[in-house]
Parts: C-alpha cells; structure tokens; sequence
C-alpha cells in the first residue's frame, strides 16, 4: 500500500463564485498539509477552468477531479485539459471520471445506456490522445468497475460508502493500486443535531439507485434508506462528533485499505463557505 495521505473534498472549490477565494482556500490547505483537493468537475463539456485555477495559485497541492462525468465531455476535450495541466504542473493534476447516474444523464437530454461499456470506450479515447492510465481515477463502486480502475487507471475513488466497501474495494483493485474514497463528517458531538446535518447529505444520494444498490450489497435494506437513512446507516457513512470519534470513524477507512481519505465537511448544504476552521482542527488531528 502506498503512502497514507490526508486530503480534501469540498463542492465549495466548484461552488465558489471567487476564484481567488477558493485559492486562498487550496493555498491554506497545501500550508496545512493536506495532500490533495477533490472537487466535482461539474456537468459541463469540458473541465471546469476551476481546476487550473488551483493548480496555478498554488505550489505543492495535488487538484483532483471527482469527478468528471463521462456523459457531459468528450475524450479530446478532457484530454487536452489534462495535457495541458500536466505540462505546467507535473504530477499535481489526477483526472477522475465517472458514469453519474441516470437521472442526471437523462434530464438533459442523454440516453443513459451501458455505463460500462461507455467507461471502457471514454478510456480508449484517452488512450489514443495519450493521457496516462496513472493520471487518471475511476468513481468505483461495483466489481466491474473496481477492476477497470485496478486494469486502466491509476485506482478507484470510491463515494458515499462504508468502510466495508473500502476494505472489498481494497481486495479487487490490489495493494499497487490507489483507492481513495471520499469520507463525509461532521465535526458536532451532539447526536440529534449531527445526524440531522448528516441527513441534509445522505437524503439526495439515497435517492440515486447506483449508492443504494451498492449499499444494498452490504445487507442495508430500503428500510435503512428511508427519511434520509436509518441512524445505523447514517452512523456508517458519517463520522460525527468529537475529533476523537471523527479520526476514529476515518481510521476505519485507513485500516480496511484506503491509501488516500478524502474529507468533505458537512457545512450544514452551505456550498459556498469553505470550513476553514474544521479542516484546520482536522488537520492538527490528522497530519
């Protein structure tokens, strides 16, 4: 297994309306010691210029997409973007890609059909512009696309799963292979409050079909996923509490294969303000 590394996933990176606010945000980051920043590229027809934006107002920091959909840009496009990040700054920019989900897909105007089929054709694409299979990332979560990102990327990044999924995930791609899954918390030791920030985020993945019928793999039923998820799940899927429980809940991760946790604080759905202060505290606990 590789290094073990301390990263970040924020929607606030995207979600920003300041460049300059979301670089002071990564310059902050990368002084603190965190390896990585994940961020959603977004359903655009290319990258979003975000990514660069980062990468160009900092020093050290590695930028992740998490991910680029499959779906909403083509292999030239995403290609030309990654050539061009990896010329300015080498090793720093990893491309993650993923087949969203259907209601996405569909709601503008694409016929979501063969996601795996779709994957393997996108990854020929970026084969044949000479994007680099260690440069690259799949949002893996059944055994089929565990072992495309264990054969044609640098590994998986997996979301929204518990740490039994990590340590199976672990167990398809191999101990060469990067896996990092990105890990929700919330940083509140009062359980009633904290399930409910909780709850603001597992609502809406709950209700896609590729997280529940993951989940469902696990022995979760339909009776966990209702009002947002039983507190089990909940428990499961969020570390919440003391920084204590919280380092403990992400150590699951660590110990079940992860190389790589990537964190997103639960800001109670505010997109827009980065938790400066959580990730300093997490920081301090963790690096």
């Amino acid at each position: 297994m590789a290094q073990r590394l301390v990263s970040v996933w924020q929607p606030f990176f995207l979600a920003s309306d300041s460049p300059g606010a979301a670089v002071d945000a990564a310059t902050e980051l990368d002084d603190l010691g965190y390896s990585r920043i994940w961020f959603s590229g977004g359903f655009g027809e290319n990258v979003a210029p975000r990514f660069r934006e980062i990468l160009d107002g900092t020093t050290r920091i590695g930028v992740a997409s998490g991910i680029v959909s499959i779906w909403h840009s083509s292999p030239p496009e995403v290609a030309a973007f990654a050539q061009d990040a990896e010329r300015a700054h080498p090793g720093r920019f990893l491309l993650g890609l993923g087949a969203s989900h259907a209601v996405l897909v569909e709601s503008g105007g694409t016929d979501y059909r063969k996601p795996y089929s779709r994957m393997v054709d996108y990854l020929d694409g970026l084969d044949a512009a000479g994007v680099s299979p260690e440069r690259r990332i799949l949002a893996a979560l059944g055994p089929r696309m565990l072992d495309l990102s264990r054969d044609r990327a640098a590994g998986a990044h997996p979301y929204f799963v518990p740490a039994e999924h990590t340590a199976e995930a672990r167990a398809a791609i191999g101990p060469d292979r990067l896996l990092a899954p990105e890990v929700a918390v919330v940083l509140d030791a009062d359980p009633t409050t904290a399930r409910a920030t909780a709850r603001q985020y597992t609502r809406g993945y709950l209700a896609l079909p590729n997280y529940t019928n993951n989940l469902r793999r696990f022995g979760w039923t339909d009776e966990d996923f209702a009002d947002g998820g039983s507190d089990r799940l909940v428990d499961a899927l969020i570390p919440w509490g003391t920084i204590e429980a919280v380092a403990a809940g992400l150590e699951e991760h660590y110990r079940a294969g992860a190389d790589e946790v990537a964190i997103q604080v639960l800001n109670g759905g505010d997109d827009t303000t980065f938790p400066a202060e959580a990730f300093r505290t997490l920081a301090k606990a963790l690096i």
